[in-house]
């Protein structure tokens, strides 16, 4: 896993959103979007853009080979996204493990926000499953490390809540090289990446950004300018301990409804349930 995350960037922001979005904002941390299927959660338009289920399926292998149907399917996303924040210089936090994999995965019962949301859409979501206004402030922090697909910015950049003109709120230099990146008259659906650092970290560059208008998505900028979450953008920009504290808040997310005892079961493939059909 280690070579897999080394070779570029974009794993360890799958990992995160396999963590952050797909795995924890459903059922819970039940490693219900693992599973493959026609009418599955991973066919939901927030979740298409998930990436990095065959190092999963590789994990699995792996721990399987030494302790079969020992280790859930849950237990490794959780896993993975810690050693993808460590291998993103985002400090190392302890997993608690322990967690069994659910049985249902279902398209109808995604009710998340997409990279187009904005930050009012998005706030119920984090308080609903008992995270705070801070916790959220520092889970976004993840975008530090990601890329989002033109296709989810472009009304920001040409035609922003249909005025006719871009996002006003985006720096003019930022706006100009996106636009580039994504001309409005292609049908190529390019990314570009939220955080213009250009080392690929997780740090708090993402919070200096947003707070000088640089914020590529809408919720990142809302973030800036929320008075709900401007001092906390500020204060994490100021300060030296955005990872402990983003660590923490991933702790606490990895214990949002989780199944454990005689609940769900030990998948002995992360794509499926033991006792199908559960698509």
């Amino acid at each position: 896993m280690v070579s897999r995350v080394s070779t570029g960037f974009c794993f360890p922001f799958s990992s995160l959103k396999n963590e952050r979005h797909g795995n924890h904002y459903l059922t819970g941390c039940d490693a219900s979007i693992l599973i493959d299927g026609s009418y599955s959660e991973k066919t939901v338009a927030p979740n298409l853009s998930l990436r990095g289920y065959d190092v999963i399926d590789d994990a699995k292998a792996a721990v399987d080979r030494l302790c079969p149907v020992v280790v859930s399917c849950a237990d490794l996303i959780a896993i993975a996204a810690r050693d993808a924040v460590f291998l993103s210089s985002g400090g190392r936090y302890e997993v608690q493990t322990g967690r069994r994999d659910g049985l249902i995965s279902l398209a109808q019962n995604v009710s998340i926000p997409g990279p187009s949301a904005s930050l009012s859409q998005a706030i119920p979501f984090f308080l609903k499953k008992g995270l705070t206004l801070i916790d959220m402030v520092v889970l976004l922090g993840a975008h530090s490390v990601g890329a989002v697909n033109c296709s989810f910015i472009k009304n920001r950049l040409y035609n922003f809540r249909n005025t006719g003109i871009p996002d006003q709120t985006m720096e003019p230099f930022l706006a100009n090289e996106l636009r580039l990146r994504c001309p409005s008259n292609t049908t190529v659906d390019s990314s570009v990446q939220l955080d213009q650092n250009p080392f690929p970290f997780l740090d708090n560059s993402y919070y200096m950004q947003i707070l000088s208008n640089r914020g590529v998505l809408r919720i990142d900028q809302e973030l800036a300018m929320h008075p709900l979450t401007r001092a906390t953008v500020m204060s994490l920009a100021r300060g030296f301990d955005f990872p402990t504290k983003f660590g923490a808040a991933m702790l606490k997310m990895g214990a949002i409804q989780v199944l454990t005892g005689t609940q769900g079961e030990i998948r002995t493939s992360c794509r499926a349930t033991n006792r199908p059909p559960f698509t």
